[in-house]
């Protein structure tokens, strides 16, 4: 168990941003070939280390490289473990009105931690730029991405003698990974997961059905078992946060629901803090929050209230009254406010400019000095 008071940083963000053009442009040119690895590389850490100069002028007290140097908020990351592979999917995420591109990952041997990651090596490189007084927050998706989702562990029987071998490999794989992100220096690491979203649709789908809610009971469980293995026994001064996402590409969304269906499940993880969506109706009331907090005094909540999927900026007013009613549930001390999601979960980005990003962002440190100190 975690102890109290790790985090404490009532402003945070998610983590992704909007990518500059000239990124996008030169991630292209790297793409046809028409620029090397090392010309890709100085513009994207020029653009990285100016982002992270805007985040600290932002009054972030952690900061991300945005993600400029991924893709995908997930693939990228996960297609690089020991054990899985890129491929050219038949069909893509269908989103509300927009479609992403269909590359995915699958499983092609038995799980393990690749400790030549790139990400390490883009870790390493955002360590070495951020300013004294600042913490690095790395980024990287939930091992529940994989767990009976999207094919990506449809082949398990070829390499393993039991589905529970499988688990173990793969809780034993991010282990490893956030061992090593933590021998880079990394003290604060975020987990985020769209799993809990889709389990919540399909656990509302199946709510007067025992017998076809089974198999999703069984991957919420699951899911605790391996993220909880995972992160046990790690340092103590390791800050573990997840952030549980609905969907987000170009301004759209997969799912819906509140988090009744699965606060039993959450209020088992063994995280440090909570990035829990709450920026419109789909997210459902505050109520959730009791089972999720479970008791626990080390546990953060981080309330996203506005929204990053628009540029229109919430009314200060009625975000802190939502706050005061979330702080009727759990502890105002253990409370922090972010946007919903981050900017830019795919290198296509949310519809809104640069300049609306950094106003939004303006904004929920406004409210969270008002109301959470």
């Amino acid at each position: 168990m975690t102890q109290a008071g790790k985090l404490n940083y009532h402003f945070d963000q998610v983590g992704s941003y909007l990518r500059p053009e000239n990124l996008k442009i030169a991630r292209e040119q790297y793409a046809n070939g028409d620029i090397s690895k090392e010309d890709l590389l100085t513009v994207q850490h020029a653009e990285i280390k100016k982002l992270v100069a805007q985040q600290v002028a932002a009054g972030l007290k952690a900061v991300t490289d945005g993600e400029f140097n991924r893709s995908w908020w997930h693939l990228d990351f996960l297609g690089n473990l020991g054990g899985f592979e890129f491929y050219d999917q038949v069909d893509s995420y269908k989103f509300h009105g927009e479609k992403t591109r269909s590359t995915n990952i699958r499983l092609n041997g038995r799980v393990h931690a690749n400790l030549k990651h790139p990400f390490f090596e883009d870790f390493d490189y955002l360590k070495r730029i951020v300013p004294d007084g600042i913490e690095v927050k790395q980024t990287i998706p939930s091992p529940s991405l994989i767990i009976n989702r999207d094919q990506r562990s449809d082949a398990w029987a070829q390499y393993y003698d039991n589905w529970s071998d499988f688990l173990d490999d793969l809780a034993q794989a991010y282990h490893d990974t956030l061992q090593q992100f933590y021998d880079l220096g990394a003290r604060y690491i975020q987990l985020d997961d769209t799993t809990w979203a889709y389990l919540i649709a399909q656990l509302n789908a199946y709510r007067d059905d025992p017998v076809g809610r089974a198999p999703f009971e069984q991957i919420a469980a699951d899911d605790v078992y391996v993220i909880n293995k995972a992160i046990a026994g790690l340092p103590e001064d390791l800050k573990l946060s997840t952030h549980i996402c609905r969907g987000n590409f170009k301004s759209t969304y997969l799912f819906e629901g509140g988090y009744q269906p699965v606060a039993q499940y959450l209020g088992q993880l063994n995280y440090d803090a909570f990035f829990l969506e709450y920026d419109n109706d789909r997210s459902g009331d505050f109520e959730p929050l009791k089972a999720i907090y479970n008791n626990r005094p080390n546990v953060e909540i981080v309330l996203g209230l506005l929204t990053s999927k628009s540029a229109d900026l919430e009314s200060s007013q009625d975000v802190i009254a939502r706050i005061d009613e979330a702080a009727a549930i759990i502890p105002r001390s253990q409370l922090a406010l972010s946007t919903q999601c981050g900017f830019s979960s795919t290198e296509e980005g949310n519809i809104l400019t640069i300049a609306d990003q950094w106003r939004k962002l303006a904004l929920v440190k406004s409210i969270a000095d008002q109301a959470l100190g």
